[in-house]
């Protein structure tokens, strides 16, 4: 393989390791100091950038494998909280204590609801409240209250995603027929509704709250623009919104992924169908949205991020290659390291490192600016 060739930023590989089985999620603290890992198996897996003194240190297990999957993981917007699901129907909320360096391997609260399977969970981003999916309900949990304090009704089908909406005071909920968002100010009030004629597999929120994308089966992406949406519906609440649609896909909407706000104060909107990323840019809002093709992927794509404050997007593939696509236009750079297929990847908060988990439980982290050689795929 040679390097590429771009004069995009290279990331080189840093640190290895291996998980007994698939791994189905990572997630770094908001601080950046931990990455947790969770797989198949029903492990959860800390992992530390010590200094060079410590360079031994490897992956210190939270829980180990228990032969029942762990699907779902995420950290409180204050770093103190890591919770997990999956399989069992149990949530998992352990406390971190970064500072002292020191971990409970026991969980610091277990929520059960056996035999739900729970694969979808988000902490909202200003607050220690816990949204997580249970068949067609999502529950929402205080860790500050120690109890649950809503449990919405999504009626339509099982939940299929969840996202808050960057201020907190939103939740949004996929599923058959498009997306449910409710208030957090008031559990109670009837949600507003984004209306898809199929089913909604991925939804999410630009980082301004600007924009609320989702991707469907029917092979279409349906945008709202959220804050001009709900002004206009000011005397007209709980009214169905009429997003802009996009069409032409070769395949249901997968995976969806935000930039943060450009010079104008649009975001740019990734989604992957397949094995192909298209790109959304409202560049002019007298034309609406236009788009562009990406293609280098063979695999169907299994996760999509843009790096923190910047337009380098990252893909994760089942053909075996993360791949970096410089301004979400040029392929700057491949990196293999999952030969059965990678399953997911998550940026640094600070963008200075990518870890991606493989399909037979490989973890990788690239770091950039390292010596060495970036990768492609020639």
């Amino acid at each position: 393989m040679k390097s590429s060739t771009t004069n995009s930023p290279q990331f080189d590989l840093h640190w290895r390791g291996t998980l007994a089985d698939y791994v189905t999620a990572i997630a770094w603290s908001p601080q950046g100091k931990v990455l947790a890992i969770s797989s198949a198996a029903g492990e959860v897996m800390l992992w530390r950038d010590l200094a060079p003194a410590e360079s031994n240190w490897s992956l210190l297990p939270l829980q180990m494998a228990e032969n029942q999957s762990l699907d779902c993981l995420a950290f409180s917007q204050d770093g103190q909280y890591l919770a997990a699901g999956g399989q069992a129907g149990q949530v998992k909320i352990w406390r971190l204590r970064e500072e002292t360096r020191t971990y409970r391997c026991k969980p610091f609260h277990t929520i059960e609801n056996a035999p739900a399977w729970v694969d979808k969970l988000a902490w909202n981003p200003v607050s220690n409240q816990l949204a997580f999916s249970l068949g067609r309900y999502v529950q929402v949990w205080d860790a500050d209250m120690g109890e649950v304090v809503a449990t919405l009704n999504f009626d339509n089908s099982s939940v299929l995603d969840l996202h808050w909406s960057p201020d907190g005071q939103y939740l949004a909920i996929a599923g058959y027929q498009g997306a449910k968002i409710w208030n957090s100010q008031d559990w109670d009030d009837d949600p507003h509704v984004v209306v898809v004629p199929s089913a909604s597999l991925a939804v999410s929120w630009s980082p301004d709250g600007k924009y609320l994308a989702c991707g469907n089966m029917d092979r279409t992406i349906a945008v709202i623009e959220w804050h001009n949406s709900i002004a206009s519906k000011s005397d007209r609440p709980n009214q169905n919104f009429f997003p802009w649609v996009m069409r032409g896909f070769p395949g249901k909407i997968r995976q969806l992924a935000w930039s943060q706000p450009q010079k104008l104060g649009t975001s740019l909107l990734a989604a992957s169908s397949v094995e192909g990323i298209v790109v959304w840019e409202r560049a002019d809002e007298s034309i609406g949205w236009e788009s562009r093709l990406l293609q280098q992927h063979s695999g169907v794509i299994q996760a999509l991020a843009f790096q923190p404050h910047s337009l380098l997007l990252a893909s994760a593939s089942e053909d075996g290659w993360v791949c970096l696509w410089q301004k979400a236009k040029k392929l700057a750079q491949i990196l293999p390291g999952a030969p059965n297929g990678f399953s997911c990847l998550a940026w640094h908060p600070q963008g200075r490192q990518l870890a991606a988990g493989g399909q037979s439980g490989e973890v990788l982290i690239w770091a950039q600016g390292m010596r060495g050689q970036g990768f492609s795929r020639h």
